[in-house]
């Protein structure tokens, strides 16, 4: 957790709420039912259970739930970029089960490898030796250490308020203290530097990055220098949840001291990869290219659970380790629907489709900050993208941010909200234009609900 942070910002939105309690008033009597169900028979933690609503069925943007009730879904858990329910992507999985529908570790198939290579030709450089996970969590994991074996260093550099997966090893060099806190001991070596956000910058509160002069990229390469046995600086190239793209120049200042240092830069982009910022790896937009970049969420085509890790083939130096070793580690299911996502990527042009729809979404929520005096930042890149909720005094609108979300569900919109107060928006790729316009009118009233309510209870007092 960074310095100044209150410990109530945390990764999602809260799931015990007195919004929360709320809604599940208003659903029906079948769904209080398996709620309940869900409840008892799932152990409980943060973030999820107890959950929200029961789904039905799934479709392109749309969430349908049990009592018949739609929303448009931009959350997803960064998973559905080609939409819910691909038709290329279930008839991919539908060819696939009839013929080999799971691969023991010591074979190979035919969808693992083409997945493999492709994932090596869409990448820049010599990015091109790959490995395969079940989840974005492991894959970190992997290149973790990967990082180890190729460098003979342990320690890491990483960010606070960074999400790197829930497992140990991955809330080590995370910066999430919901993660971290009351946990034990964790990995050595992780340490943490401030993250690059303008908003709400610790070395220049007004954001003004010239003026700084990048302090934040160079502290890193300070970092590097004090430690002088680092392994690898691991982020996120742009923060998804609450939507950080970095300021110009950042990420090759920090590239420029890792080579100096003879660090590995690994990229985490689990949850803004294919597609979601306009490219294909979103690295590709900071004019910089990693030593291992980690891949997962919407690589399974919104289906399957699938992570990858890309790395430099002279990293291939680890013949003698097992960096995963994972019973799904060549799923030819998983495979086929990450080739299927890729394809329809490429042949619908969703990479266009995101940086031009973003840019006018971007143009659209600006409006609503100039509209609505609880927007204090909009962010954006690509389709993703989102609002910081803020008080009068510039802090933190927690309350404000959990109504708005609850004000929105009602509209059917559903989404993320991310660090307490960031109203995160990740629709698919597929997203339509009468869909984004929907979503922005449910927004839109939802913040002037919130505002108004705001406002009585502030007279009130």
């Amino acid at each position: 957790m960074s310095p100044g942070n209150s410990p109530r910002l945390i990764e999602g939105d809260v799931n015990l709420s007195p919004n929360r309690t709320g809604w599940r008033e208003e659903l029906g009597p079948e769904t209080r039912r398996l709620l309940d169900e869900d409840a008892d028979c799932f152990l409980h933690q943060s973030l999820s259970t107890p959950c929200l609503d029961v789904l039905e069925s799934c479709s392109g943007s749309t969430l349908t739930d049990l009592d018949g009730r739609e929303f448009l879904d931009f959350h997803g858990n960064s998973v559905h970029q080609v939409g819910y329910a691909n038709p290329r992507v279930l008839d991919a999985v539908r060819r696939q089960l009839e013929t080999l529908a799971f691969s023991p570790r010591r074979f190979t198939n035919r969808p693992a490898v083409d997945l493999a290579r492709k994932l090596g030709e869409l990448a820049p450089g010599d990015l091109d030796k790959v490995l395969f996970a079940p989840g974005g969590t492991s894959a970190v994991g992997m290149a973790l250490k990967l990082a180890r074996k190729a460098t003979g260093r342990f320690k890491t550099v990483s960010m606070w308020d960074s999400f790197h997966g829930a497992s140990l090893d991955a809330i080590s060099v995370g910066g999430e203290a919901l993660f971290r806190s009351g946990i034990g001991p964790l990995l050595p070596g992780a340490e943490h530097v401030p993250p690059a956000e303008p908003y709400r910058c610790i070395w220049n509160p007004g954001g003004d990055c010239a003026a700084c002069d990048l302090r934040c990229a160079k502290y890193i390469d300070y970092v590097l220098e004090k430690e002088g046995d680092v392994a690898c600086v691991l982020a996120e190239p742009v923060r998804c949840t609450t939507v950080n793209p970095p300021p110009e120049g950042y990420w090759q200042l920090v590239r420029e001291a890792c080579d100096r240092h003879g660090v590995l830069l690994v990229f985490d982009e689990t949850a803004v990869c294919l597609g979601r910022t306009g490219t294909m790896y979103a690295f590709e937009n900071f004019g910089v290219v990693p030593d291992i970049v980690t891949l997962g969420k919407g690589l399974g085509g919104g289906v399957f659970p699938l992570a990858a890790v890309v790395a430099r083939r002279g990293l291939d130096c680890a013949g003698d380790v097992a960096l995963g070793h994972y019973t799904h580690e060549k799923s030819p299911v998983a495979c086929a629907a990450g080739l299927a996502a890729i394809e329809y990527i490429e042949e619908h042009d969703l990479l266009v489709r995101a940086r031009e729809l973003g840019a006018r979404t971007l143009d659209s929520l600006n409006a609503l900050k100039r509209r609505h005096p609880l927007v204090g930042d909009v962010r954006g890149i690509g389709l993703a993208m989102g609002l910081e909720l803020v008080r009068e005094d510039g802090t933190p609108a927690e309350a404000e941010a959990d109504r708005a979300l609850y004000a929105c569900l009602r509209r059917g919109l559903s989404f993320k909200v991310s660090g307490g107060n960031f109203l995160t928006l990740t629709p698919p790729l597929t997203v339509s234009d009468d869909e984004m316009r929907r979503a922005l009118a449910a927004l839109d009233e939802s913040l002037a609900e919130v505002g108004a309510d705001r406002d009585i209870n502030r007279n009130e007092d």
